[in-house]
């Protein structure tokens, strides 16, 4: 007759989580939603309990009692939502250039380049990554000198059309990326079959990769869009005397927090928009 071995700590605590999946799965996304609620929804949540607060004129001191005055002249200053719309404009155009750019260089990795050689390209176009984000945005400022600079008589100076250049520089490997990955992972089967129906190249990648395509570039599109939102170095250093909202915040978030977190509210409440409009375009679904 055989004595059953005792189960140790370790094994209890593996059989409890193997008859209940529940649990084992609650055990992995704890840390995880710990995390993120530490360290973004809590600070969005202090950062939105802080637009409603007011300062002292006198002594440049938070007051914390309730108040929406920020908010109100946020929302209803024209300057202050001219500045939001240039903000979206700049933002949406550096999207757009993204998308124009990195269809044809993803599509040329994916579809086009040899095996051997798409790590190597692939390594071409994360590599910007590894640069200093300043000494990126500084080699712009040089190459776009109102005096000429390296592009002599050719450069077009300081202002929007440079922050939308340099934005679409930073930011074109967060598109090109999941492009890439979009078209590889249909690579051969859907468009043989295309081929097979007697759809031509562009034909095909009219009606067969670009509808499956719709959830990689709004994946690309939303790290493009939020980063370009959010930026605020670029319009400094390129921008000439041109602002977006991260200027602005910038600019009172040491005089007047209050009133920089009511502008912080802005490029959320965009984002926000953005997100629920891609959303509904069923993109975000199949990803």
């Amino acid at each position: 007759m055989s004595v059953a071995t005792p189960l140790t700590p370790s094994r209890r605590v593996q059989a409890l989580l193997h008859r209940r999946p529940a649990l084992r799965l609650t055990g992995l996304l704890t840390p995880a939603l710990l995390w993120l609620g530490l360290f973004y929804v809590v600070p969005l949540a202090v950062l939105l309990a802080t637009a409603f607060f007011d300062t002292n004129s006198f002594t440049g001191r938070i007051t914390y009692e309730f108040s929406a005055r920020n908010v109100v002249d946020v929302l209803t200053t024209p300057a202050y939502l001219l500045t939001a719309a240039r903000t979206v404009g700049a933002a949406a155009g550096v999207t757009a250039l993204c998308v124009l750019l990195a269809l044809p260089l993803a599509t040329y990795m994916a579809l086009v380049a040899r095996e051997r050689s798409r790590p190597i390209l692939l390594a071409l176009v994360l590599t910007p990554l590894w640069a200093s984000y300043l000494v990126k945005v500084y080699a712009w400022r040089v190459l776009l000198a109102p005096d000429g600079g390296l592009l002599g008589g050719a450069s077009p100076g300081y202002g929007w059309f440079a922050v939308v250049l340099t934005l679409t520089y930073l930011w074109l490997p967060y598109m090109v990326l999941p492009v890439y990955a979009g078209i590889s992972s249909m690579r051969g089967s859907f468009l043989e079959a295309a081929a097979d129906l007697g759809a031509r190249p562009w034909q095909a990648f009219r009606s067969v990769v670009m509808p499956m395509l719709a959830p990689a570039i709004a994946a690309g599109s939303v790290f493009t869009f939020s980063l370009s939102i959010g930026d605020y170095i670029t319009v400094q250093l390129v921008g000439g005397t041109n602002q977006m909202l991260g200027n602005v915040v910038y600019a009172n978030f040491s005089t007047d927090l209050p009133f920089a977190a009511a502008v912080a509210l802005l490029p959320l409440l965009v984002m926000a928009a953005y997100l629920i409009t891609i959303r509904r375009t069923g993109a975000l679904s199949r990803l």
